[in-house]
């Protein structure tokens, strides 16, 4: 029986609790100081809404559609790497609940559970992620099992061209501690967690990157995926690059990691459907503006030629409809779900979804929106 969470933010203490701490800490920090990441937080939830009344606001429609794909809400579920450690199976999980939801679930290149893996257990058809990754071979192949996978729509993630200085990681004993030390300091950690322990340490297996195993030949350590990482991000690629994921992939192309309107204009001459405002949740460089801050110089200069979308701080259906109002089109959950997932499970994220939905229709009823297509900069009340 799941406790009635006010919002994702217990989910968080109770994925705290429940999670070995190098998990948890992968999941909460960000890089550096960890300022962008507390901004994103900070900022989002200091937007200020006009609260109207007497509107005759009743029945309120959040439906959508996005990349001509009919959606419950306009929210889908970001990807997340290494999320199949956070409970048993854990990428399966999170994909049947959001399927429940009718809402999509994008699948990380580095996720646990592979991707035919993931396909098979969801009801409802996946977004796949993807990086740049310097075997342009193997890039191939991941795409071709999207294909293959029924996966109907990529998001390219360009702001990780090297991985971010996240010191957390290397407190925890997830980064930096190789070999004996490092599993024996992990394992006892898993052992102060015995439901974690359990269930996915014990019955959650293989342990290993299902996307990318093909090419780690066997070496399945937390070591080697980010020796893997280091060694095959491609940070020489520019736009011009680019064009080999256009001709490889027919279908809705997101680019995400955006941050500058230049860049979004970039991403609209290469021919993208669409692209993610977005700073990897602070995890990338610190220090750089709050999603929320930089959403609507985007917005303003591409909306009308790429749908767009924002992800960072997002911890509510109220700030699903902060986005919404500064120029988004759709919000990706990255963090909240992830804490649901390591707290509850599938049920834990379909709780959130259901959570997020109520509290999207309160905000909606109290700034007199009915509809998605209703919410907009006209309901941001002007400092």
């Amino acid at each position: 029986m799941i406790r009635k969470a006010a919002s994702a933010i217990d989910y968080r203490e109770l994925a705290r609790r429940r999670l070995p701490p190098f998990l948890f800490e992968y999941i909460d920090g960000g890089s550096y100081a960890e300022v962008t990441l507390r901004r994103n937080v900070e900022e989002l939830s200091g937007i200020a809404l006009r609260q109207r009344v007497l509107t005759g606001t009743d029945g309120i429609d959040l439906s959508a559609s996005l990349f001509g794909e009919a959606m419950s809400m306009p929210v889908a579920l970001a990807p997340v790497g290494l999320a199949g450690m956070n409970a048993r199976r854990g990428e399966t999980q999170a994909a049947r609940a959001a399927a429940a939801a009718g809402v999509p679930f994008c699948l990380s290149t580095v996720s646990c559970c592979p991707l035919d893996e993931v396909a098979k257990a969801s009801p409802r058809p996946l977004w796949f992620q993807l990086y740049m990754i310097r075997d342009r071979g193997f890039m191939r192949a991941l795409l071709q099992q999207a294909r293959d996978g029924g996966c109907t729509t990529l998001i390219f993630t360009v702001d990780m061209p090297v991985p971010g200085s996240r010191y957390r990681d290397y407190h925890s004993g997830l980064a930096g501690a190789s070999g004996l030390a490092g599993d024996l300091r992990r394992i006892w950690q898993a052992v102060k967690h015995p439901h974690w322990a359990w269930d996915v340490g014990v019955n959650g297996r293989p342990h290993q990157l299902g996307n990318v195993a093909p090419v780690l030949a066997g070496n399945t350590g937390l070591e080697d995926f980010f020796a893997w990482m280091r060694n095959n991000f491609d940070a020489s690629v520019t736009w011009k690059d680019l064009d080999f994921i256009r001709t490889e992939w027919t279908g809705p192309l997101i680019i995400k990691g955006i941050l500058d309107a230049e860049d979004a204009r970039a991403a609209a001459d290469l021919g993208a459907d669409g692209i993610v405002v977005s700073n990897h949740g602070g995890r990338q460089l610190d220090g750089v503006p709050a999603t929320a801050r930089a959403l609507p110089p985007i917005a303003a200069a591409v909306g009308d030629r790429l749908t767009v979308l924002a992800d960072g701080g997002v911890r509510s259906g109220l700030d699903v409809v902060r986005m919404l109002a500064l120029g988004a089109k759709g919000v990706l959950l990255g963090r909240a779900w992830a804490y649901a997932l390591g707290a509850k499970g599938e049920a834990g994220v379909a709780h959130l979804l259901n959570l997020i939905d109520a509290e999207m229709r309160v905000a909606m009823t109290l700034t007199g929106c009915p509809t998605i297509d209703a919410i907009g900069p006209h309901i941001l009340v002007k400092e």
